[in-house]
């Protein structure tokens, strides 16, 4: 096929395409979120309480750390909302412990440590958590994972913008630099805590 007819196809095709087709395809597709590691501390067992405010359990609150909110958009690489995903995060408390038999039992029983919340039409999601703490020569980082139906779209790791610890972190480091400015985010103070804003691309 000649270069003259490679272009009209081109563009038979992106005419006949629906609009927002038309938009991505114009304005080039969205990068997925690059994956990071799961890690040793993914819960064995969920806690009963597993919803989107991890420093409330009941009449338990968690009073250690900075409050924070963590939120964002989930999109497939079109840029369209990924309707009935869950968003799920973990991470340690404050004193670096993780509800994890692999981390000795030892965290702190009034942080909830894991949330999820499933995502509407809107693609939004939101946690009220702490600003991530270092342990075990780890930077700060919240874990986070994205499920549909039965199966798991993404894992990686959010960081802090900033924070001294990410260039000595060997898997900061491993990332490239549009890597890290995808998973590093400033948390920045809000009326009601600090606010994070972290927007995740899948390849649906």
């Amino acid at each position: 096929m000649s270069a003259s007819r490679r272009r009209l196809v081109a563009a038979a095709a992106l005419l006949a395409a629906p609009a927002v087709w038309r938009g991505a395809i114009a304005q080039g597709r969205l990068v997925p979120t690059p994956a990071q590691t799961e890690g040793p501390f993914y819960p064995v067992e969920l806690p009963a309480d597993s919803d989107a405010d991890l420093l409330v359990q009941g009449s338990r609150r968690y009073g250690r750390g900075q409050p924070a909110w963590l939120a964002g958009t989930l999109s497939d690489v079109d840029g369209r909302a990924v309707a009935g995903a869950q968003v799920e995060i973990w991470q340690c408390d404050q004193d670096g412990h993780y509800h994890h038999p692999g981390d000795g039992g030892r965290a702190d029983p009034a942080f909830q440590g894991f949330g999820r919340v499933t995502v509407g039409s809107d693609g939004r999601y939101r946690f009220r958590t702490i600003r991530p703490a270092p342990y075990g020569g780890r930077t700060p980082h919240i874990h986070l994972k994205v499920k549909l139906g039965p199966h798991e779209l993404l894992t990686t790791q959010v960081y802090v913008q900033g924070d001294p610890g990410n260039a000595r972190d060997f898997l900061w480091r491993r990332l490239d630099e549009r890597g890290r400015a995808a998973l590093t985010v400033p948390f920045v103070p809000g009326a009601d805590g600090l606010q994070a804003n972290f927007a995740i691309v899948v390849p649906v």
